[in-house]
């Protein structure tokens, strides 16, 4: 099983300790180790305060005092060390009232989410298991640490976070926890879609995913997230990972519609993805000729056409048309993309700056619509890329 992580980041727990306090291993690293899984964030629990933590390190950033948090910069690393803490009542189903610092592990570990992440380890990996993980584990279940109903009303993103995991590992969800995740369910519609967007994006790539998104549905928790409540999320099917972009453009597919992006509240080169794939998936039918399958090839890239071809499963599962194979198919859309006589607008060895001074005509919508059927023609080789003939073009064919 991979120590590298944990040994490098060794050090910090003996300096912690050579000052009287506890210090342990936390959360996803520990239990990521004890399944072989790769490791990727080592996160750190201790006794110390977060007072006593700055005065211990000579490089450490503030990242979440209020709530514990100090970031120490160790050997060019960042690692989270937060103090043992206990939590007052949750406000607006999704944040503690008042965090409470305490100098007992078991006291710590009780207050997280489910008993796979609240498991811990020693410099010398021993686990320290106040709530039966391990067993969870092996048994491959996802059950909360305590009441469940009082584990999701505290904060609703927990139920997100269980069926995340579900489809991360391929893990079963518990029968009480699942039933409390039903109970809860509408305090969802508190969590801002930040949150839930970040939790969706790693569900919808998880190897179980189609069994966490059949429970999305049978939860109904679609109905009190934005974007999604105003879509017949019964008719979208999901049976093998996916990227956000791609599921959130079948979406948009399947209900024929272009419900505004906005809502989901992602970055603009997002969206930009996602509206090319939906244009794809509308437009790939259309294609039945290799002059066409040219065009097309230059308007969308071959990566996103790609990226597309990869999920035709998917895509036949909710009755979105495909390309004729014999046309659209990978080995045909390389060999064109190798052979493009231009890839971009840009590329083309005539401007509108030169179409206006030949024409002596004022621009407006015709000049785009004119050099649009010039990359038709450049790209289908009925003129070739250079200046004179692209002159001799727009005198031929543009009327002055």
């Amino acid at each position: 099983m991979g120590t590298e992580l944990f040994n490098q980041a060794k050090p910090i727990l003996e300096k912690i300790e050579q000052h009287g306090f506890e210090a342990y291993f936390v959360g996803g690293s520990v239990r990521d180790y004890l399944m072989n899984r790769p490791i990727h964030d080592i996160d750190i629990t201790t006794s110390a305060t977060p007072d006593e933590i700055e005065s211990i390190f000579e490089k450490t950033i503030p990242i979440g005092r209020e709530h514990g948090t100090i970031n120490v910069v160790y050997q060019g690393t960042n690692y989270e060390v937060t103090t043992f803490r206990a939590e007052a009542e949750y406000v607006d189903h999704r944040r503690p009232s008042e965090v409470y610092f305490v100098r007992d592990l078991k006291e710590d570990l009780q207050r997280r989410d489910f008993t796979i992440n609240a498991i811990a380890m020693d410099k010398n990996f021993n686990i320290y298991d106040y709530f039966e993980g391990d067993v969870a584990l092996n048994q491959h279940i996802i059950k909360t640490v305590g009441d469940a109903k009082e584990r999701f009303k505290e904060d609703a993103l927990r139920i997100l976070r269980g069926l995340r995991f579900q489809s991360q590992l391929n893990f079963t969800i518990e029968g009480d926890t699942f039933e409390a995740m039903k109970h809860q369910i509408a305090d969802v519609e508190h969590l801002s879609i930040e949150r839930i967007v970040v939790e969706l994006k790693k569900l919808i790539k998880g190897q179980n995913v189609s069994q966490s998104y059949l429970n999305l549905i049978d939860l109904n928790f679609f109905n009190y997230v934005p974007f999604f409540r105003s879509l017949d999320m019964k008719q979208t099917k999901v049976n093998s990972p996916i990227s956000f972009e791609l599921w959130i453009a079948i979406l948009l597919t399947v209900e024929q519609t272009n419900t505004s992006l906005s809502d989901l509240k992602i970055s603009n080169k997002e969206k930009t993805k996602i509206n090319q794939y939906h244009k794809i998936m509308i437009e790939m039918p259309q294609v039945s000729s290799k002059e066409q399958l040219k065009l097309f090839v230059y308007d969308y890239g071959i990566n996103n056409i790609i990226d597309i071809i990869a999920i035709n499963s998917i895509l036949e599962d909710n009755n979105i048309k495909i390309a004729s194979p014999l046309i659209f198919n990978l080995q045909s859309i390389k060999e064109i993309d190798q052979h493009l006589p231009i890839r971009s607008r840009r590329e083309l060895n005539i401007n509108g700056g030169d179409i206006l001074r030949i024409t002596s005509k004022k621009s407006g919508p015709w000049l785009k619509e004119v050099l649009r059927q010039i990359e038709i023609d450049v790209l289908t080789n009925k003129v070739p890329n250079l200046k004179d003939e692209l002159l001799k073009w727009v005198k031929e064919n543009v009327k002055i």
